[in-house]
């Protein structure tokens, strides 16, 4: 099988020239190959969001984040990390709302809230 695969490129995906493609003659034939398939609210950059967002959520550091989407900065990686860090105090915190005042175990409950404890 690797014997019949075109080989001598650098790049995985090439453009009809056999050349790889610009960032935004990706983007642009990725967006054709969205709406052709009935996928009009997809594109390249929104799956690329979506994936460093999912990487994160997942517990990907800054630094692998930075390697897994090629950027040359922490600050985009950083976006996503911190993203991550608060949905995760959010649903903590939320458990904090409920009626019985012991969403995780820790802290004081209704009693004591209610000025009942001891």
């Amino acid at each position: 099988m690797l014997d019949a695969t075109p080989t001598g490129n650098l790049a995985f995906l090439v453009t009809a020239f056999g050349k790889p493609f610009t960032s935004n003659g990706f983007g642009n034939w990725f967006r054709k190959q969205c709406d052709d398939a009935g996928m009009k609210h997809c594109s390249a950059h929104g799956l690329r969001k979506a994936g460093a967002a999912l990487a994160a959520e997942n517990g990907a550091t800054e630094r692998q984040l930075k390697a897994i989407f090629g950027w040359t900065t922490m600050k985009e990686a950083s976006r996503y990390t911190r993203a991550a860090r608060q949905k995760v105090l959010a649903a903590s915190g939320m458990k904090r709302l409920s009626r019985d005042g012991d969403g995780d175990g820790g802290g004081p409950g209704r009693e004591e809230a209610q000025g009942g404890g001891t």
